[in-house]
């Protein structure tokens, strides 16, 4: 059973927003820290976004600033990233991930298979 399922991914033009979602698989999350990732083809995986348990600290990798924004409804269980003025070299497999610390892949105990995302020119 995969402990988190993300969706929203897609195909969209240059200059068009995605919102990802993502919500565990039988288990509650509220009390972790969230992150983004993604791996582009031939790439490492890299953070791309976290955000605290509470929703009150978030942070971004630089390469995202002013063009994503995480957030979280503890309520309904699940984390978002919102994906604005897409670019070709965001296309890549974005990966959702729980319980670590913000920006450190290794950290984090539970991942996603990953959703794709893909930006024409």
């Amino acid at each position: 059973q995969v402990p988190v399922v993300e969706s929203g991914g897609g195909l969209v033009q240059t200059g068009g927003f995605l919102r990802l979602s993502c919500a565990p698989s039988g288990r509650t999350f509220s009390s972790y820290v969230m992150g983004w990732f993604r791996q582009a083809p031939g790439k490492e995986r890299e953070f791309v976004a976290a955000i605290s348990w509470s929703g009150g600290s978030s942070y971004y990798a630089d390469s995202v600033k002013g063009q994503f924004t995480i957030s979280r409804d503890n309520a309904k269980n699940t984390v978002y990233l919102q994906m604005n003025s897409l670019k070709p070299e965001d296309t890549a497999v974005y990966y959702c991930a729980a319980d670590g610390n913000p920006a450190a892949i290794a950290s984090y105990d539970y991942w996603g298979q990953g959703t794709q995302v893909t930006v024409s020119s």
